[in-house]
């Protein structure tokens, strides 16, 4: 089996080992990737603080943060598994990675298991309609798709500079 495609499989099952267990455990935890209106009644509700949504000045540098460490972790598998030497290799190789997790987190975490899991709605947020939001789910994964874009190029230098 070609190495990209056990690559990508192992990805995702470790997306979803990371992700799913911490949703399940603390809804609330994840708030800043659920739907505004669920978010703002999660606020509204006292349950969390404006200082979780998905804008928040905090919520926006933990995850640049979290994108720095994964193009460093990328450049590393794209160096050490794929053996890419040029910029170009470690940007396309690690681009392709991304989006493959990037989709499989919008369609299959997100429209299939948050879009219809009881595990995930919090309390008094029951019965809200942007639990089965798809089209945020999807317009999440266009984003996702941009941000890919500074994460690959950070790979690709990161390659470069990688003995």
């Amino acid at each position: 089996m070609n190495i990209f495609i056990i690559e990508s499989i192992i990805l995702c099952i470790l997306f979803t080992l990371i992700v799913v267990p911490s949703v399940r455990k603390n809804p609330i935890g994840a708030i800043h990737d659920y739907p505004p209106a669920i978010a703002a009644k999660a606020i509204e509700l006292g349950l969390t603080t404006e200082k979780h949504k998905r804008t928040s000045k905090g919520v926006i540098i933990v995850k640049a943060l979290v994108a720095l460490l994964i193009a460093f972790l990328l450049a590393f598998i794209v160096k050490t598994i794929n053996h890419a030497e040029t910029f170009l290799q470690g940007t396309l190789t690690s681009y392709s990675l991304w989006l493959i997790v990037n989709w499989y987190d919008a369609f299959i975490l997100d429209c299939l298991w948050f879009c219809h899991s009881k595990k995930v709605i919090i309390p008094g947020t029951e019965g809200m309609k942007e639990y089965k939001d798809y089209r945020f789910h999807i317009k999440a994964g266009c984003v996702g798709t941009i941000i890919g874009v500074p994460v690959a190029i950070l790979v690709g230098i990161f390659v470069t500079l990688l003995p």
